[in-house]
């Protein structure tokens, strides 16, 4: 075994893109779970989003090199060869997404070559070019890249089916782990004014999300969506991302601008979503999104499409507002119903908490985490 500084097993984590996003937010709760005796790199594929590095404990050994080779570029053998080198001297390589696949191929493909470490893939979702429909190529890319991970990762029912029955892969490597989240920091009331440049008035009402502005994410469909609800009613949309001006423009065209706010990301959630009364999503793809276990930590009512694996994670209560992908009606008609009732609103929210609080809580979580990655380690962390 490779020893980074002060003798630590060195962890690689390659990324597509390293902003604070779900899978991203994911890992730094685990590297600072795991504490200060592990050493870990951190390689993002586009180096100037790495804002989710800011989450991670200073009491952490991490580093970013800048001089690893690109994750982006054809897989040409020259190439993957030159990634396949740069594993060379960690204990466990660690790879996310489409975006680090490459780095999963040149493992397989040089790995009794160059005595790699091991390696586990970890799959989230997809991006908006596989949002609705998978790459046949893709496919069969993944199915020869991970010959040789130790682990694939995946948080969702949905992600486990096509990593068994899509990309062929045997299922003593598939993982699914569910995400999780500390619930107890979510049963807090947040002051008001949580948020930079928007406070909660008193007689208002939020329909808040958390998403990156993304296409995927069809925000402007809410904006859509939020429009019928009374004055009373504001959006808050928490992320950043290339959209916000397409989201903006939406708002102005529904004459209901000055009830739709876009304040930025947040850096700590708990701090912030219980200051919603509906959480709500419109996304095109999602597998098992963090935000809608925080929205039920924080004892909220969630609206959403039946996508991923939604519709299983909510309480039974919260069933009838889980609508069809794309119907933007029955997301308005949902919105609307819950607007109009605040009882139904908070029996939902304390039915959805005591399912976060029993099955999604981030203990969970990091033990079947540690264990895995101990496993490829061949020893405890």
């Amino acid at each position: 075994m490779s020893m980074g500084s002060a003798g630590k097993p060195r962890i690689l984590h390659c990324h597509s893109s390293f902003s604070a996003g779900g899978k991203e937010l994911r890992c730094v709760q685990l590297i600072n779970a795991f504490g200060p005796g592990l050493h870990h790199t951190i390689v993002s594929g586009s180096p100037e989003a790495m804002s989710a590095s800011e989450r991670i404990s200073r009491y952490i050994a991490v580093d970013y090199p800048s001089d690893f080779p690109s994750l982006r570029g054809k897989p040409t053998p020259g190439r993957l060869l030159r990634l396949a080198r740069a594993l060379q001297g960690f204990d466990l390589v660690l790879t996310y997404n489409w975006g680090a696949m490459d780095v999963a191929m040149a493992h397989t493909l040089f790995s009794d070559l160059l005595g790699l470490p091991p390696l586990i893939h970890h799959e989230d979702g997809f991006n908006e070019d596989e949002a609705d429909r998978l790459k046949a190529s893709r496919n069969w890319y993944r199915r020869i890249g991970l010959g040789k991970a130790s682990g694939l990762v995946v948080p969702s029912e949905q992600l486990e089916e096509i990593a068994l029955m899509t990309w062929h892969q045997p299922i003593g490597r598939v993982k699914r782990i569910a995400n999780g989240i500390d619930t107890a920091a979510f049963t807090h009331r947040p002051r008001p004014d949580a948020l930079r440049g928007v406070v909660k008035r008193e007689g208002e009402f939020w329909v808040g999300t958390l998403a990156g502005l993304r296409p995927v994410k069809q925000l402007s469909m809410l904006v859509r969506a939020f429009a019928p609800l009374g004055e009373r009613w504001h959006l808050v949309i928490l992320g950043e991302g290339p959209e916000r001006d397409a989201i903006r423009a939406q708002a102005e065209r529904l004459e209901v601008s000055h009830r739709v706010h876009l304040p930025g990301p947040v850096t700590n959630p708990a701090a912030a979503v219980g200051l919603f009364d509906i959480f709500a999503l419109s996304s095109r793809s999602e597998q098992f999104p963090i935000s809608v276990i925080e929205a039920m930590a924080a004892g909220i009512s969630v609206v959403a499409p039946a996508v991923g694996d939604i519709a299983q994670m909510v309480a039974s209560e919260n069933g009838t507002y889980i609508v069809a992908p794309g119907n933007e009606s029955a997301l308005i008609n949902a919105l609307l119903d819950l607007a109009d009732d605040v009882e139904l609103r908070r029996s939902i929210g304390a039915a959805n908490r005591a399912k976060a609080q029993a099955e999604f809580d981030e203990k969970r979580m990091i033990a079947s985490y540690r264990r895995l990655y101990a496993s490829a380690l061949g020893r405890e962390i």
